[in-house]
């Protein structure tokens, strides 16, 4: 008998879902209804966007090519170098050239640009890319060492490529620079976007950075698209470089335009520091201390902080002092 009552109410349930899910072709209606309302956006009939995994398999790709041996599956010796190194590179080659034709192309298609030969263009710009792959590597190298020589918790440079993601970001930026720099559009930003998902650290494309960059710990940081960087700085956690607050309609008006600070050579950056404006330059040698907040210049070899806070004690009285108290 009780077995009968449980199935009967598993059989009301089922019968329940039915009755909801019945309603849905009217929901379906709605939303296709919805793809005629200019106010909102739809993707149909164009050339399709890739997809996040690719762009990670892209990367995984360059990472191996870049530090060879430290992400490969197998081993890498004498024996198979060259054969491992010509397979890894055929294939980047192909995985590359083919997002960067699938971006050119949607972006022709959508927007009915004038034919810029995607296919051709796209084999071009890949080529270049791993053209670049050995100033790329000299570039990163600077990076890790920098890492490596002002940070006392780094017992090897085989620690900051394995498990820096200061160095994990700026190996994507590297590569998504030099292809915003050769025209590619949407795929270096998807890049960057990458790895701020798993680092935390949002650095723009655009952004020109020079050589022995460091971010030491990294979650938070924001590096703006006109942001000029100079060599041998180090920023930490929570620093944004950024624009001033902008009008509703600034993307048409400033799209281009300056925007983001300019920090000069060995600037030291500390954890909350915020820096703002396109005209806003920090002199080489200075060190911006922690939670500062900046929208002016400051001149070479300056120091800023803020006041120590005001700190306020309260110990609370425990059952020995109120003993004592009492007696």
């Amino acid at each position: 008998m009780d077995d009968f009552i449980i199935n009967n109410a598993c059989r009301t349930e089922r019968d329940n879902a039915s009755e909801y899910r019945k309603e849905l072709p009217h929901a379906i209606n709605a939303i296709l209804a919805s793809m005629d309302d200019k106010r909102c956006f739809a993707h149909i009939g164009d050339e399709p966007i890739h997809f996040s995994t690719s762009v990670k398999e892209m990367i995984d790709k360059f990472r191996e090519i870049l530090f060879p041996g430290y992400f490969s599956r197998e081993k890498i010796d004498g024996a198979n170098l060259v054969y491992n190194m010509g397979q890894a590179v055929s294939l980047l080659y192909d995985i590359l050239s083919e997002q960067i034709i699938h971006v050119l192309r949607h972006d022709c298609l959508r927007y009915g640009q004038a034919c810029a030969e995607c296919e051709k263009s796209g084999n071009s710009i890949a080529l270049e890319i791993i053209q670049s792959i050995p100033d790329i590597r000299i570039s990163l190298a600077k990076d890790v060492k920098a890492a490596y020589d002002g940070d006392p918790a780094a017992k090897s440079h085989d620690e900051v490529i394995f498990s820096y993601p200061g160095l994990y970001a700026i190996t994507v930026y590297r590569i998504s620079h030099i292809l915003s720099n050769l025209g590619v559009p949407q795929l270096p930003r998807i890049m960057t976007e990458h790895a701020h998902s798993l680092t935390g650290i949002d650095i723009h494309p655009g952004a020109k950075i020079g050589e022995r960059f460091v971010i030491d710990h990294g979650t938070g940081v924001v590096v703006g698209e006109t942001s000029i960087i100079g060599n041998n700085v180090r920023i930490y956690q929570n620093v944004t470089i950024g624009a001033l607050s902008l009008p509703p309609d600034a993307g048409e008006k400033l799209r281009g335009a300056k925007r983001h600070p300019t920090i000069e050579d060995d600037v030291i950056i500390y954890s909350g520091a915020t820096i703002l404006g396109g005209e806003t330059t920090i002199g080489a040698r200075s060190v911006v201390g922690g939670n500062v907040w900046l929208t002016n210049s400051i001149p070479p070899d300056t120091k800023v902080f803020i006041d120590s806070p005001h700190l306020i004690y309260k110990y609370q009285k425990t059952r020995k002092d109120l003993s004592h108290a009492q007696a």
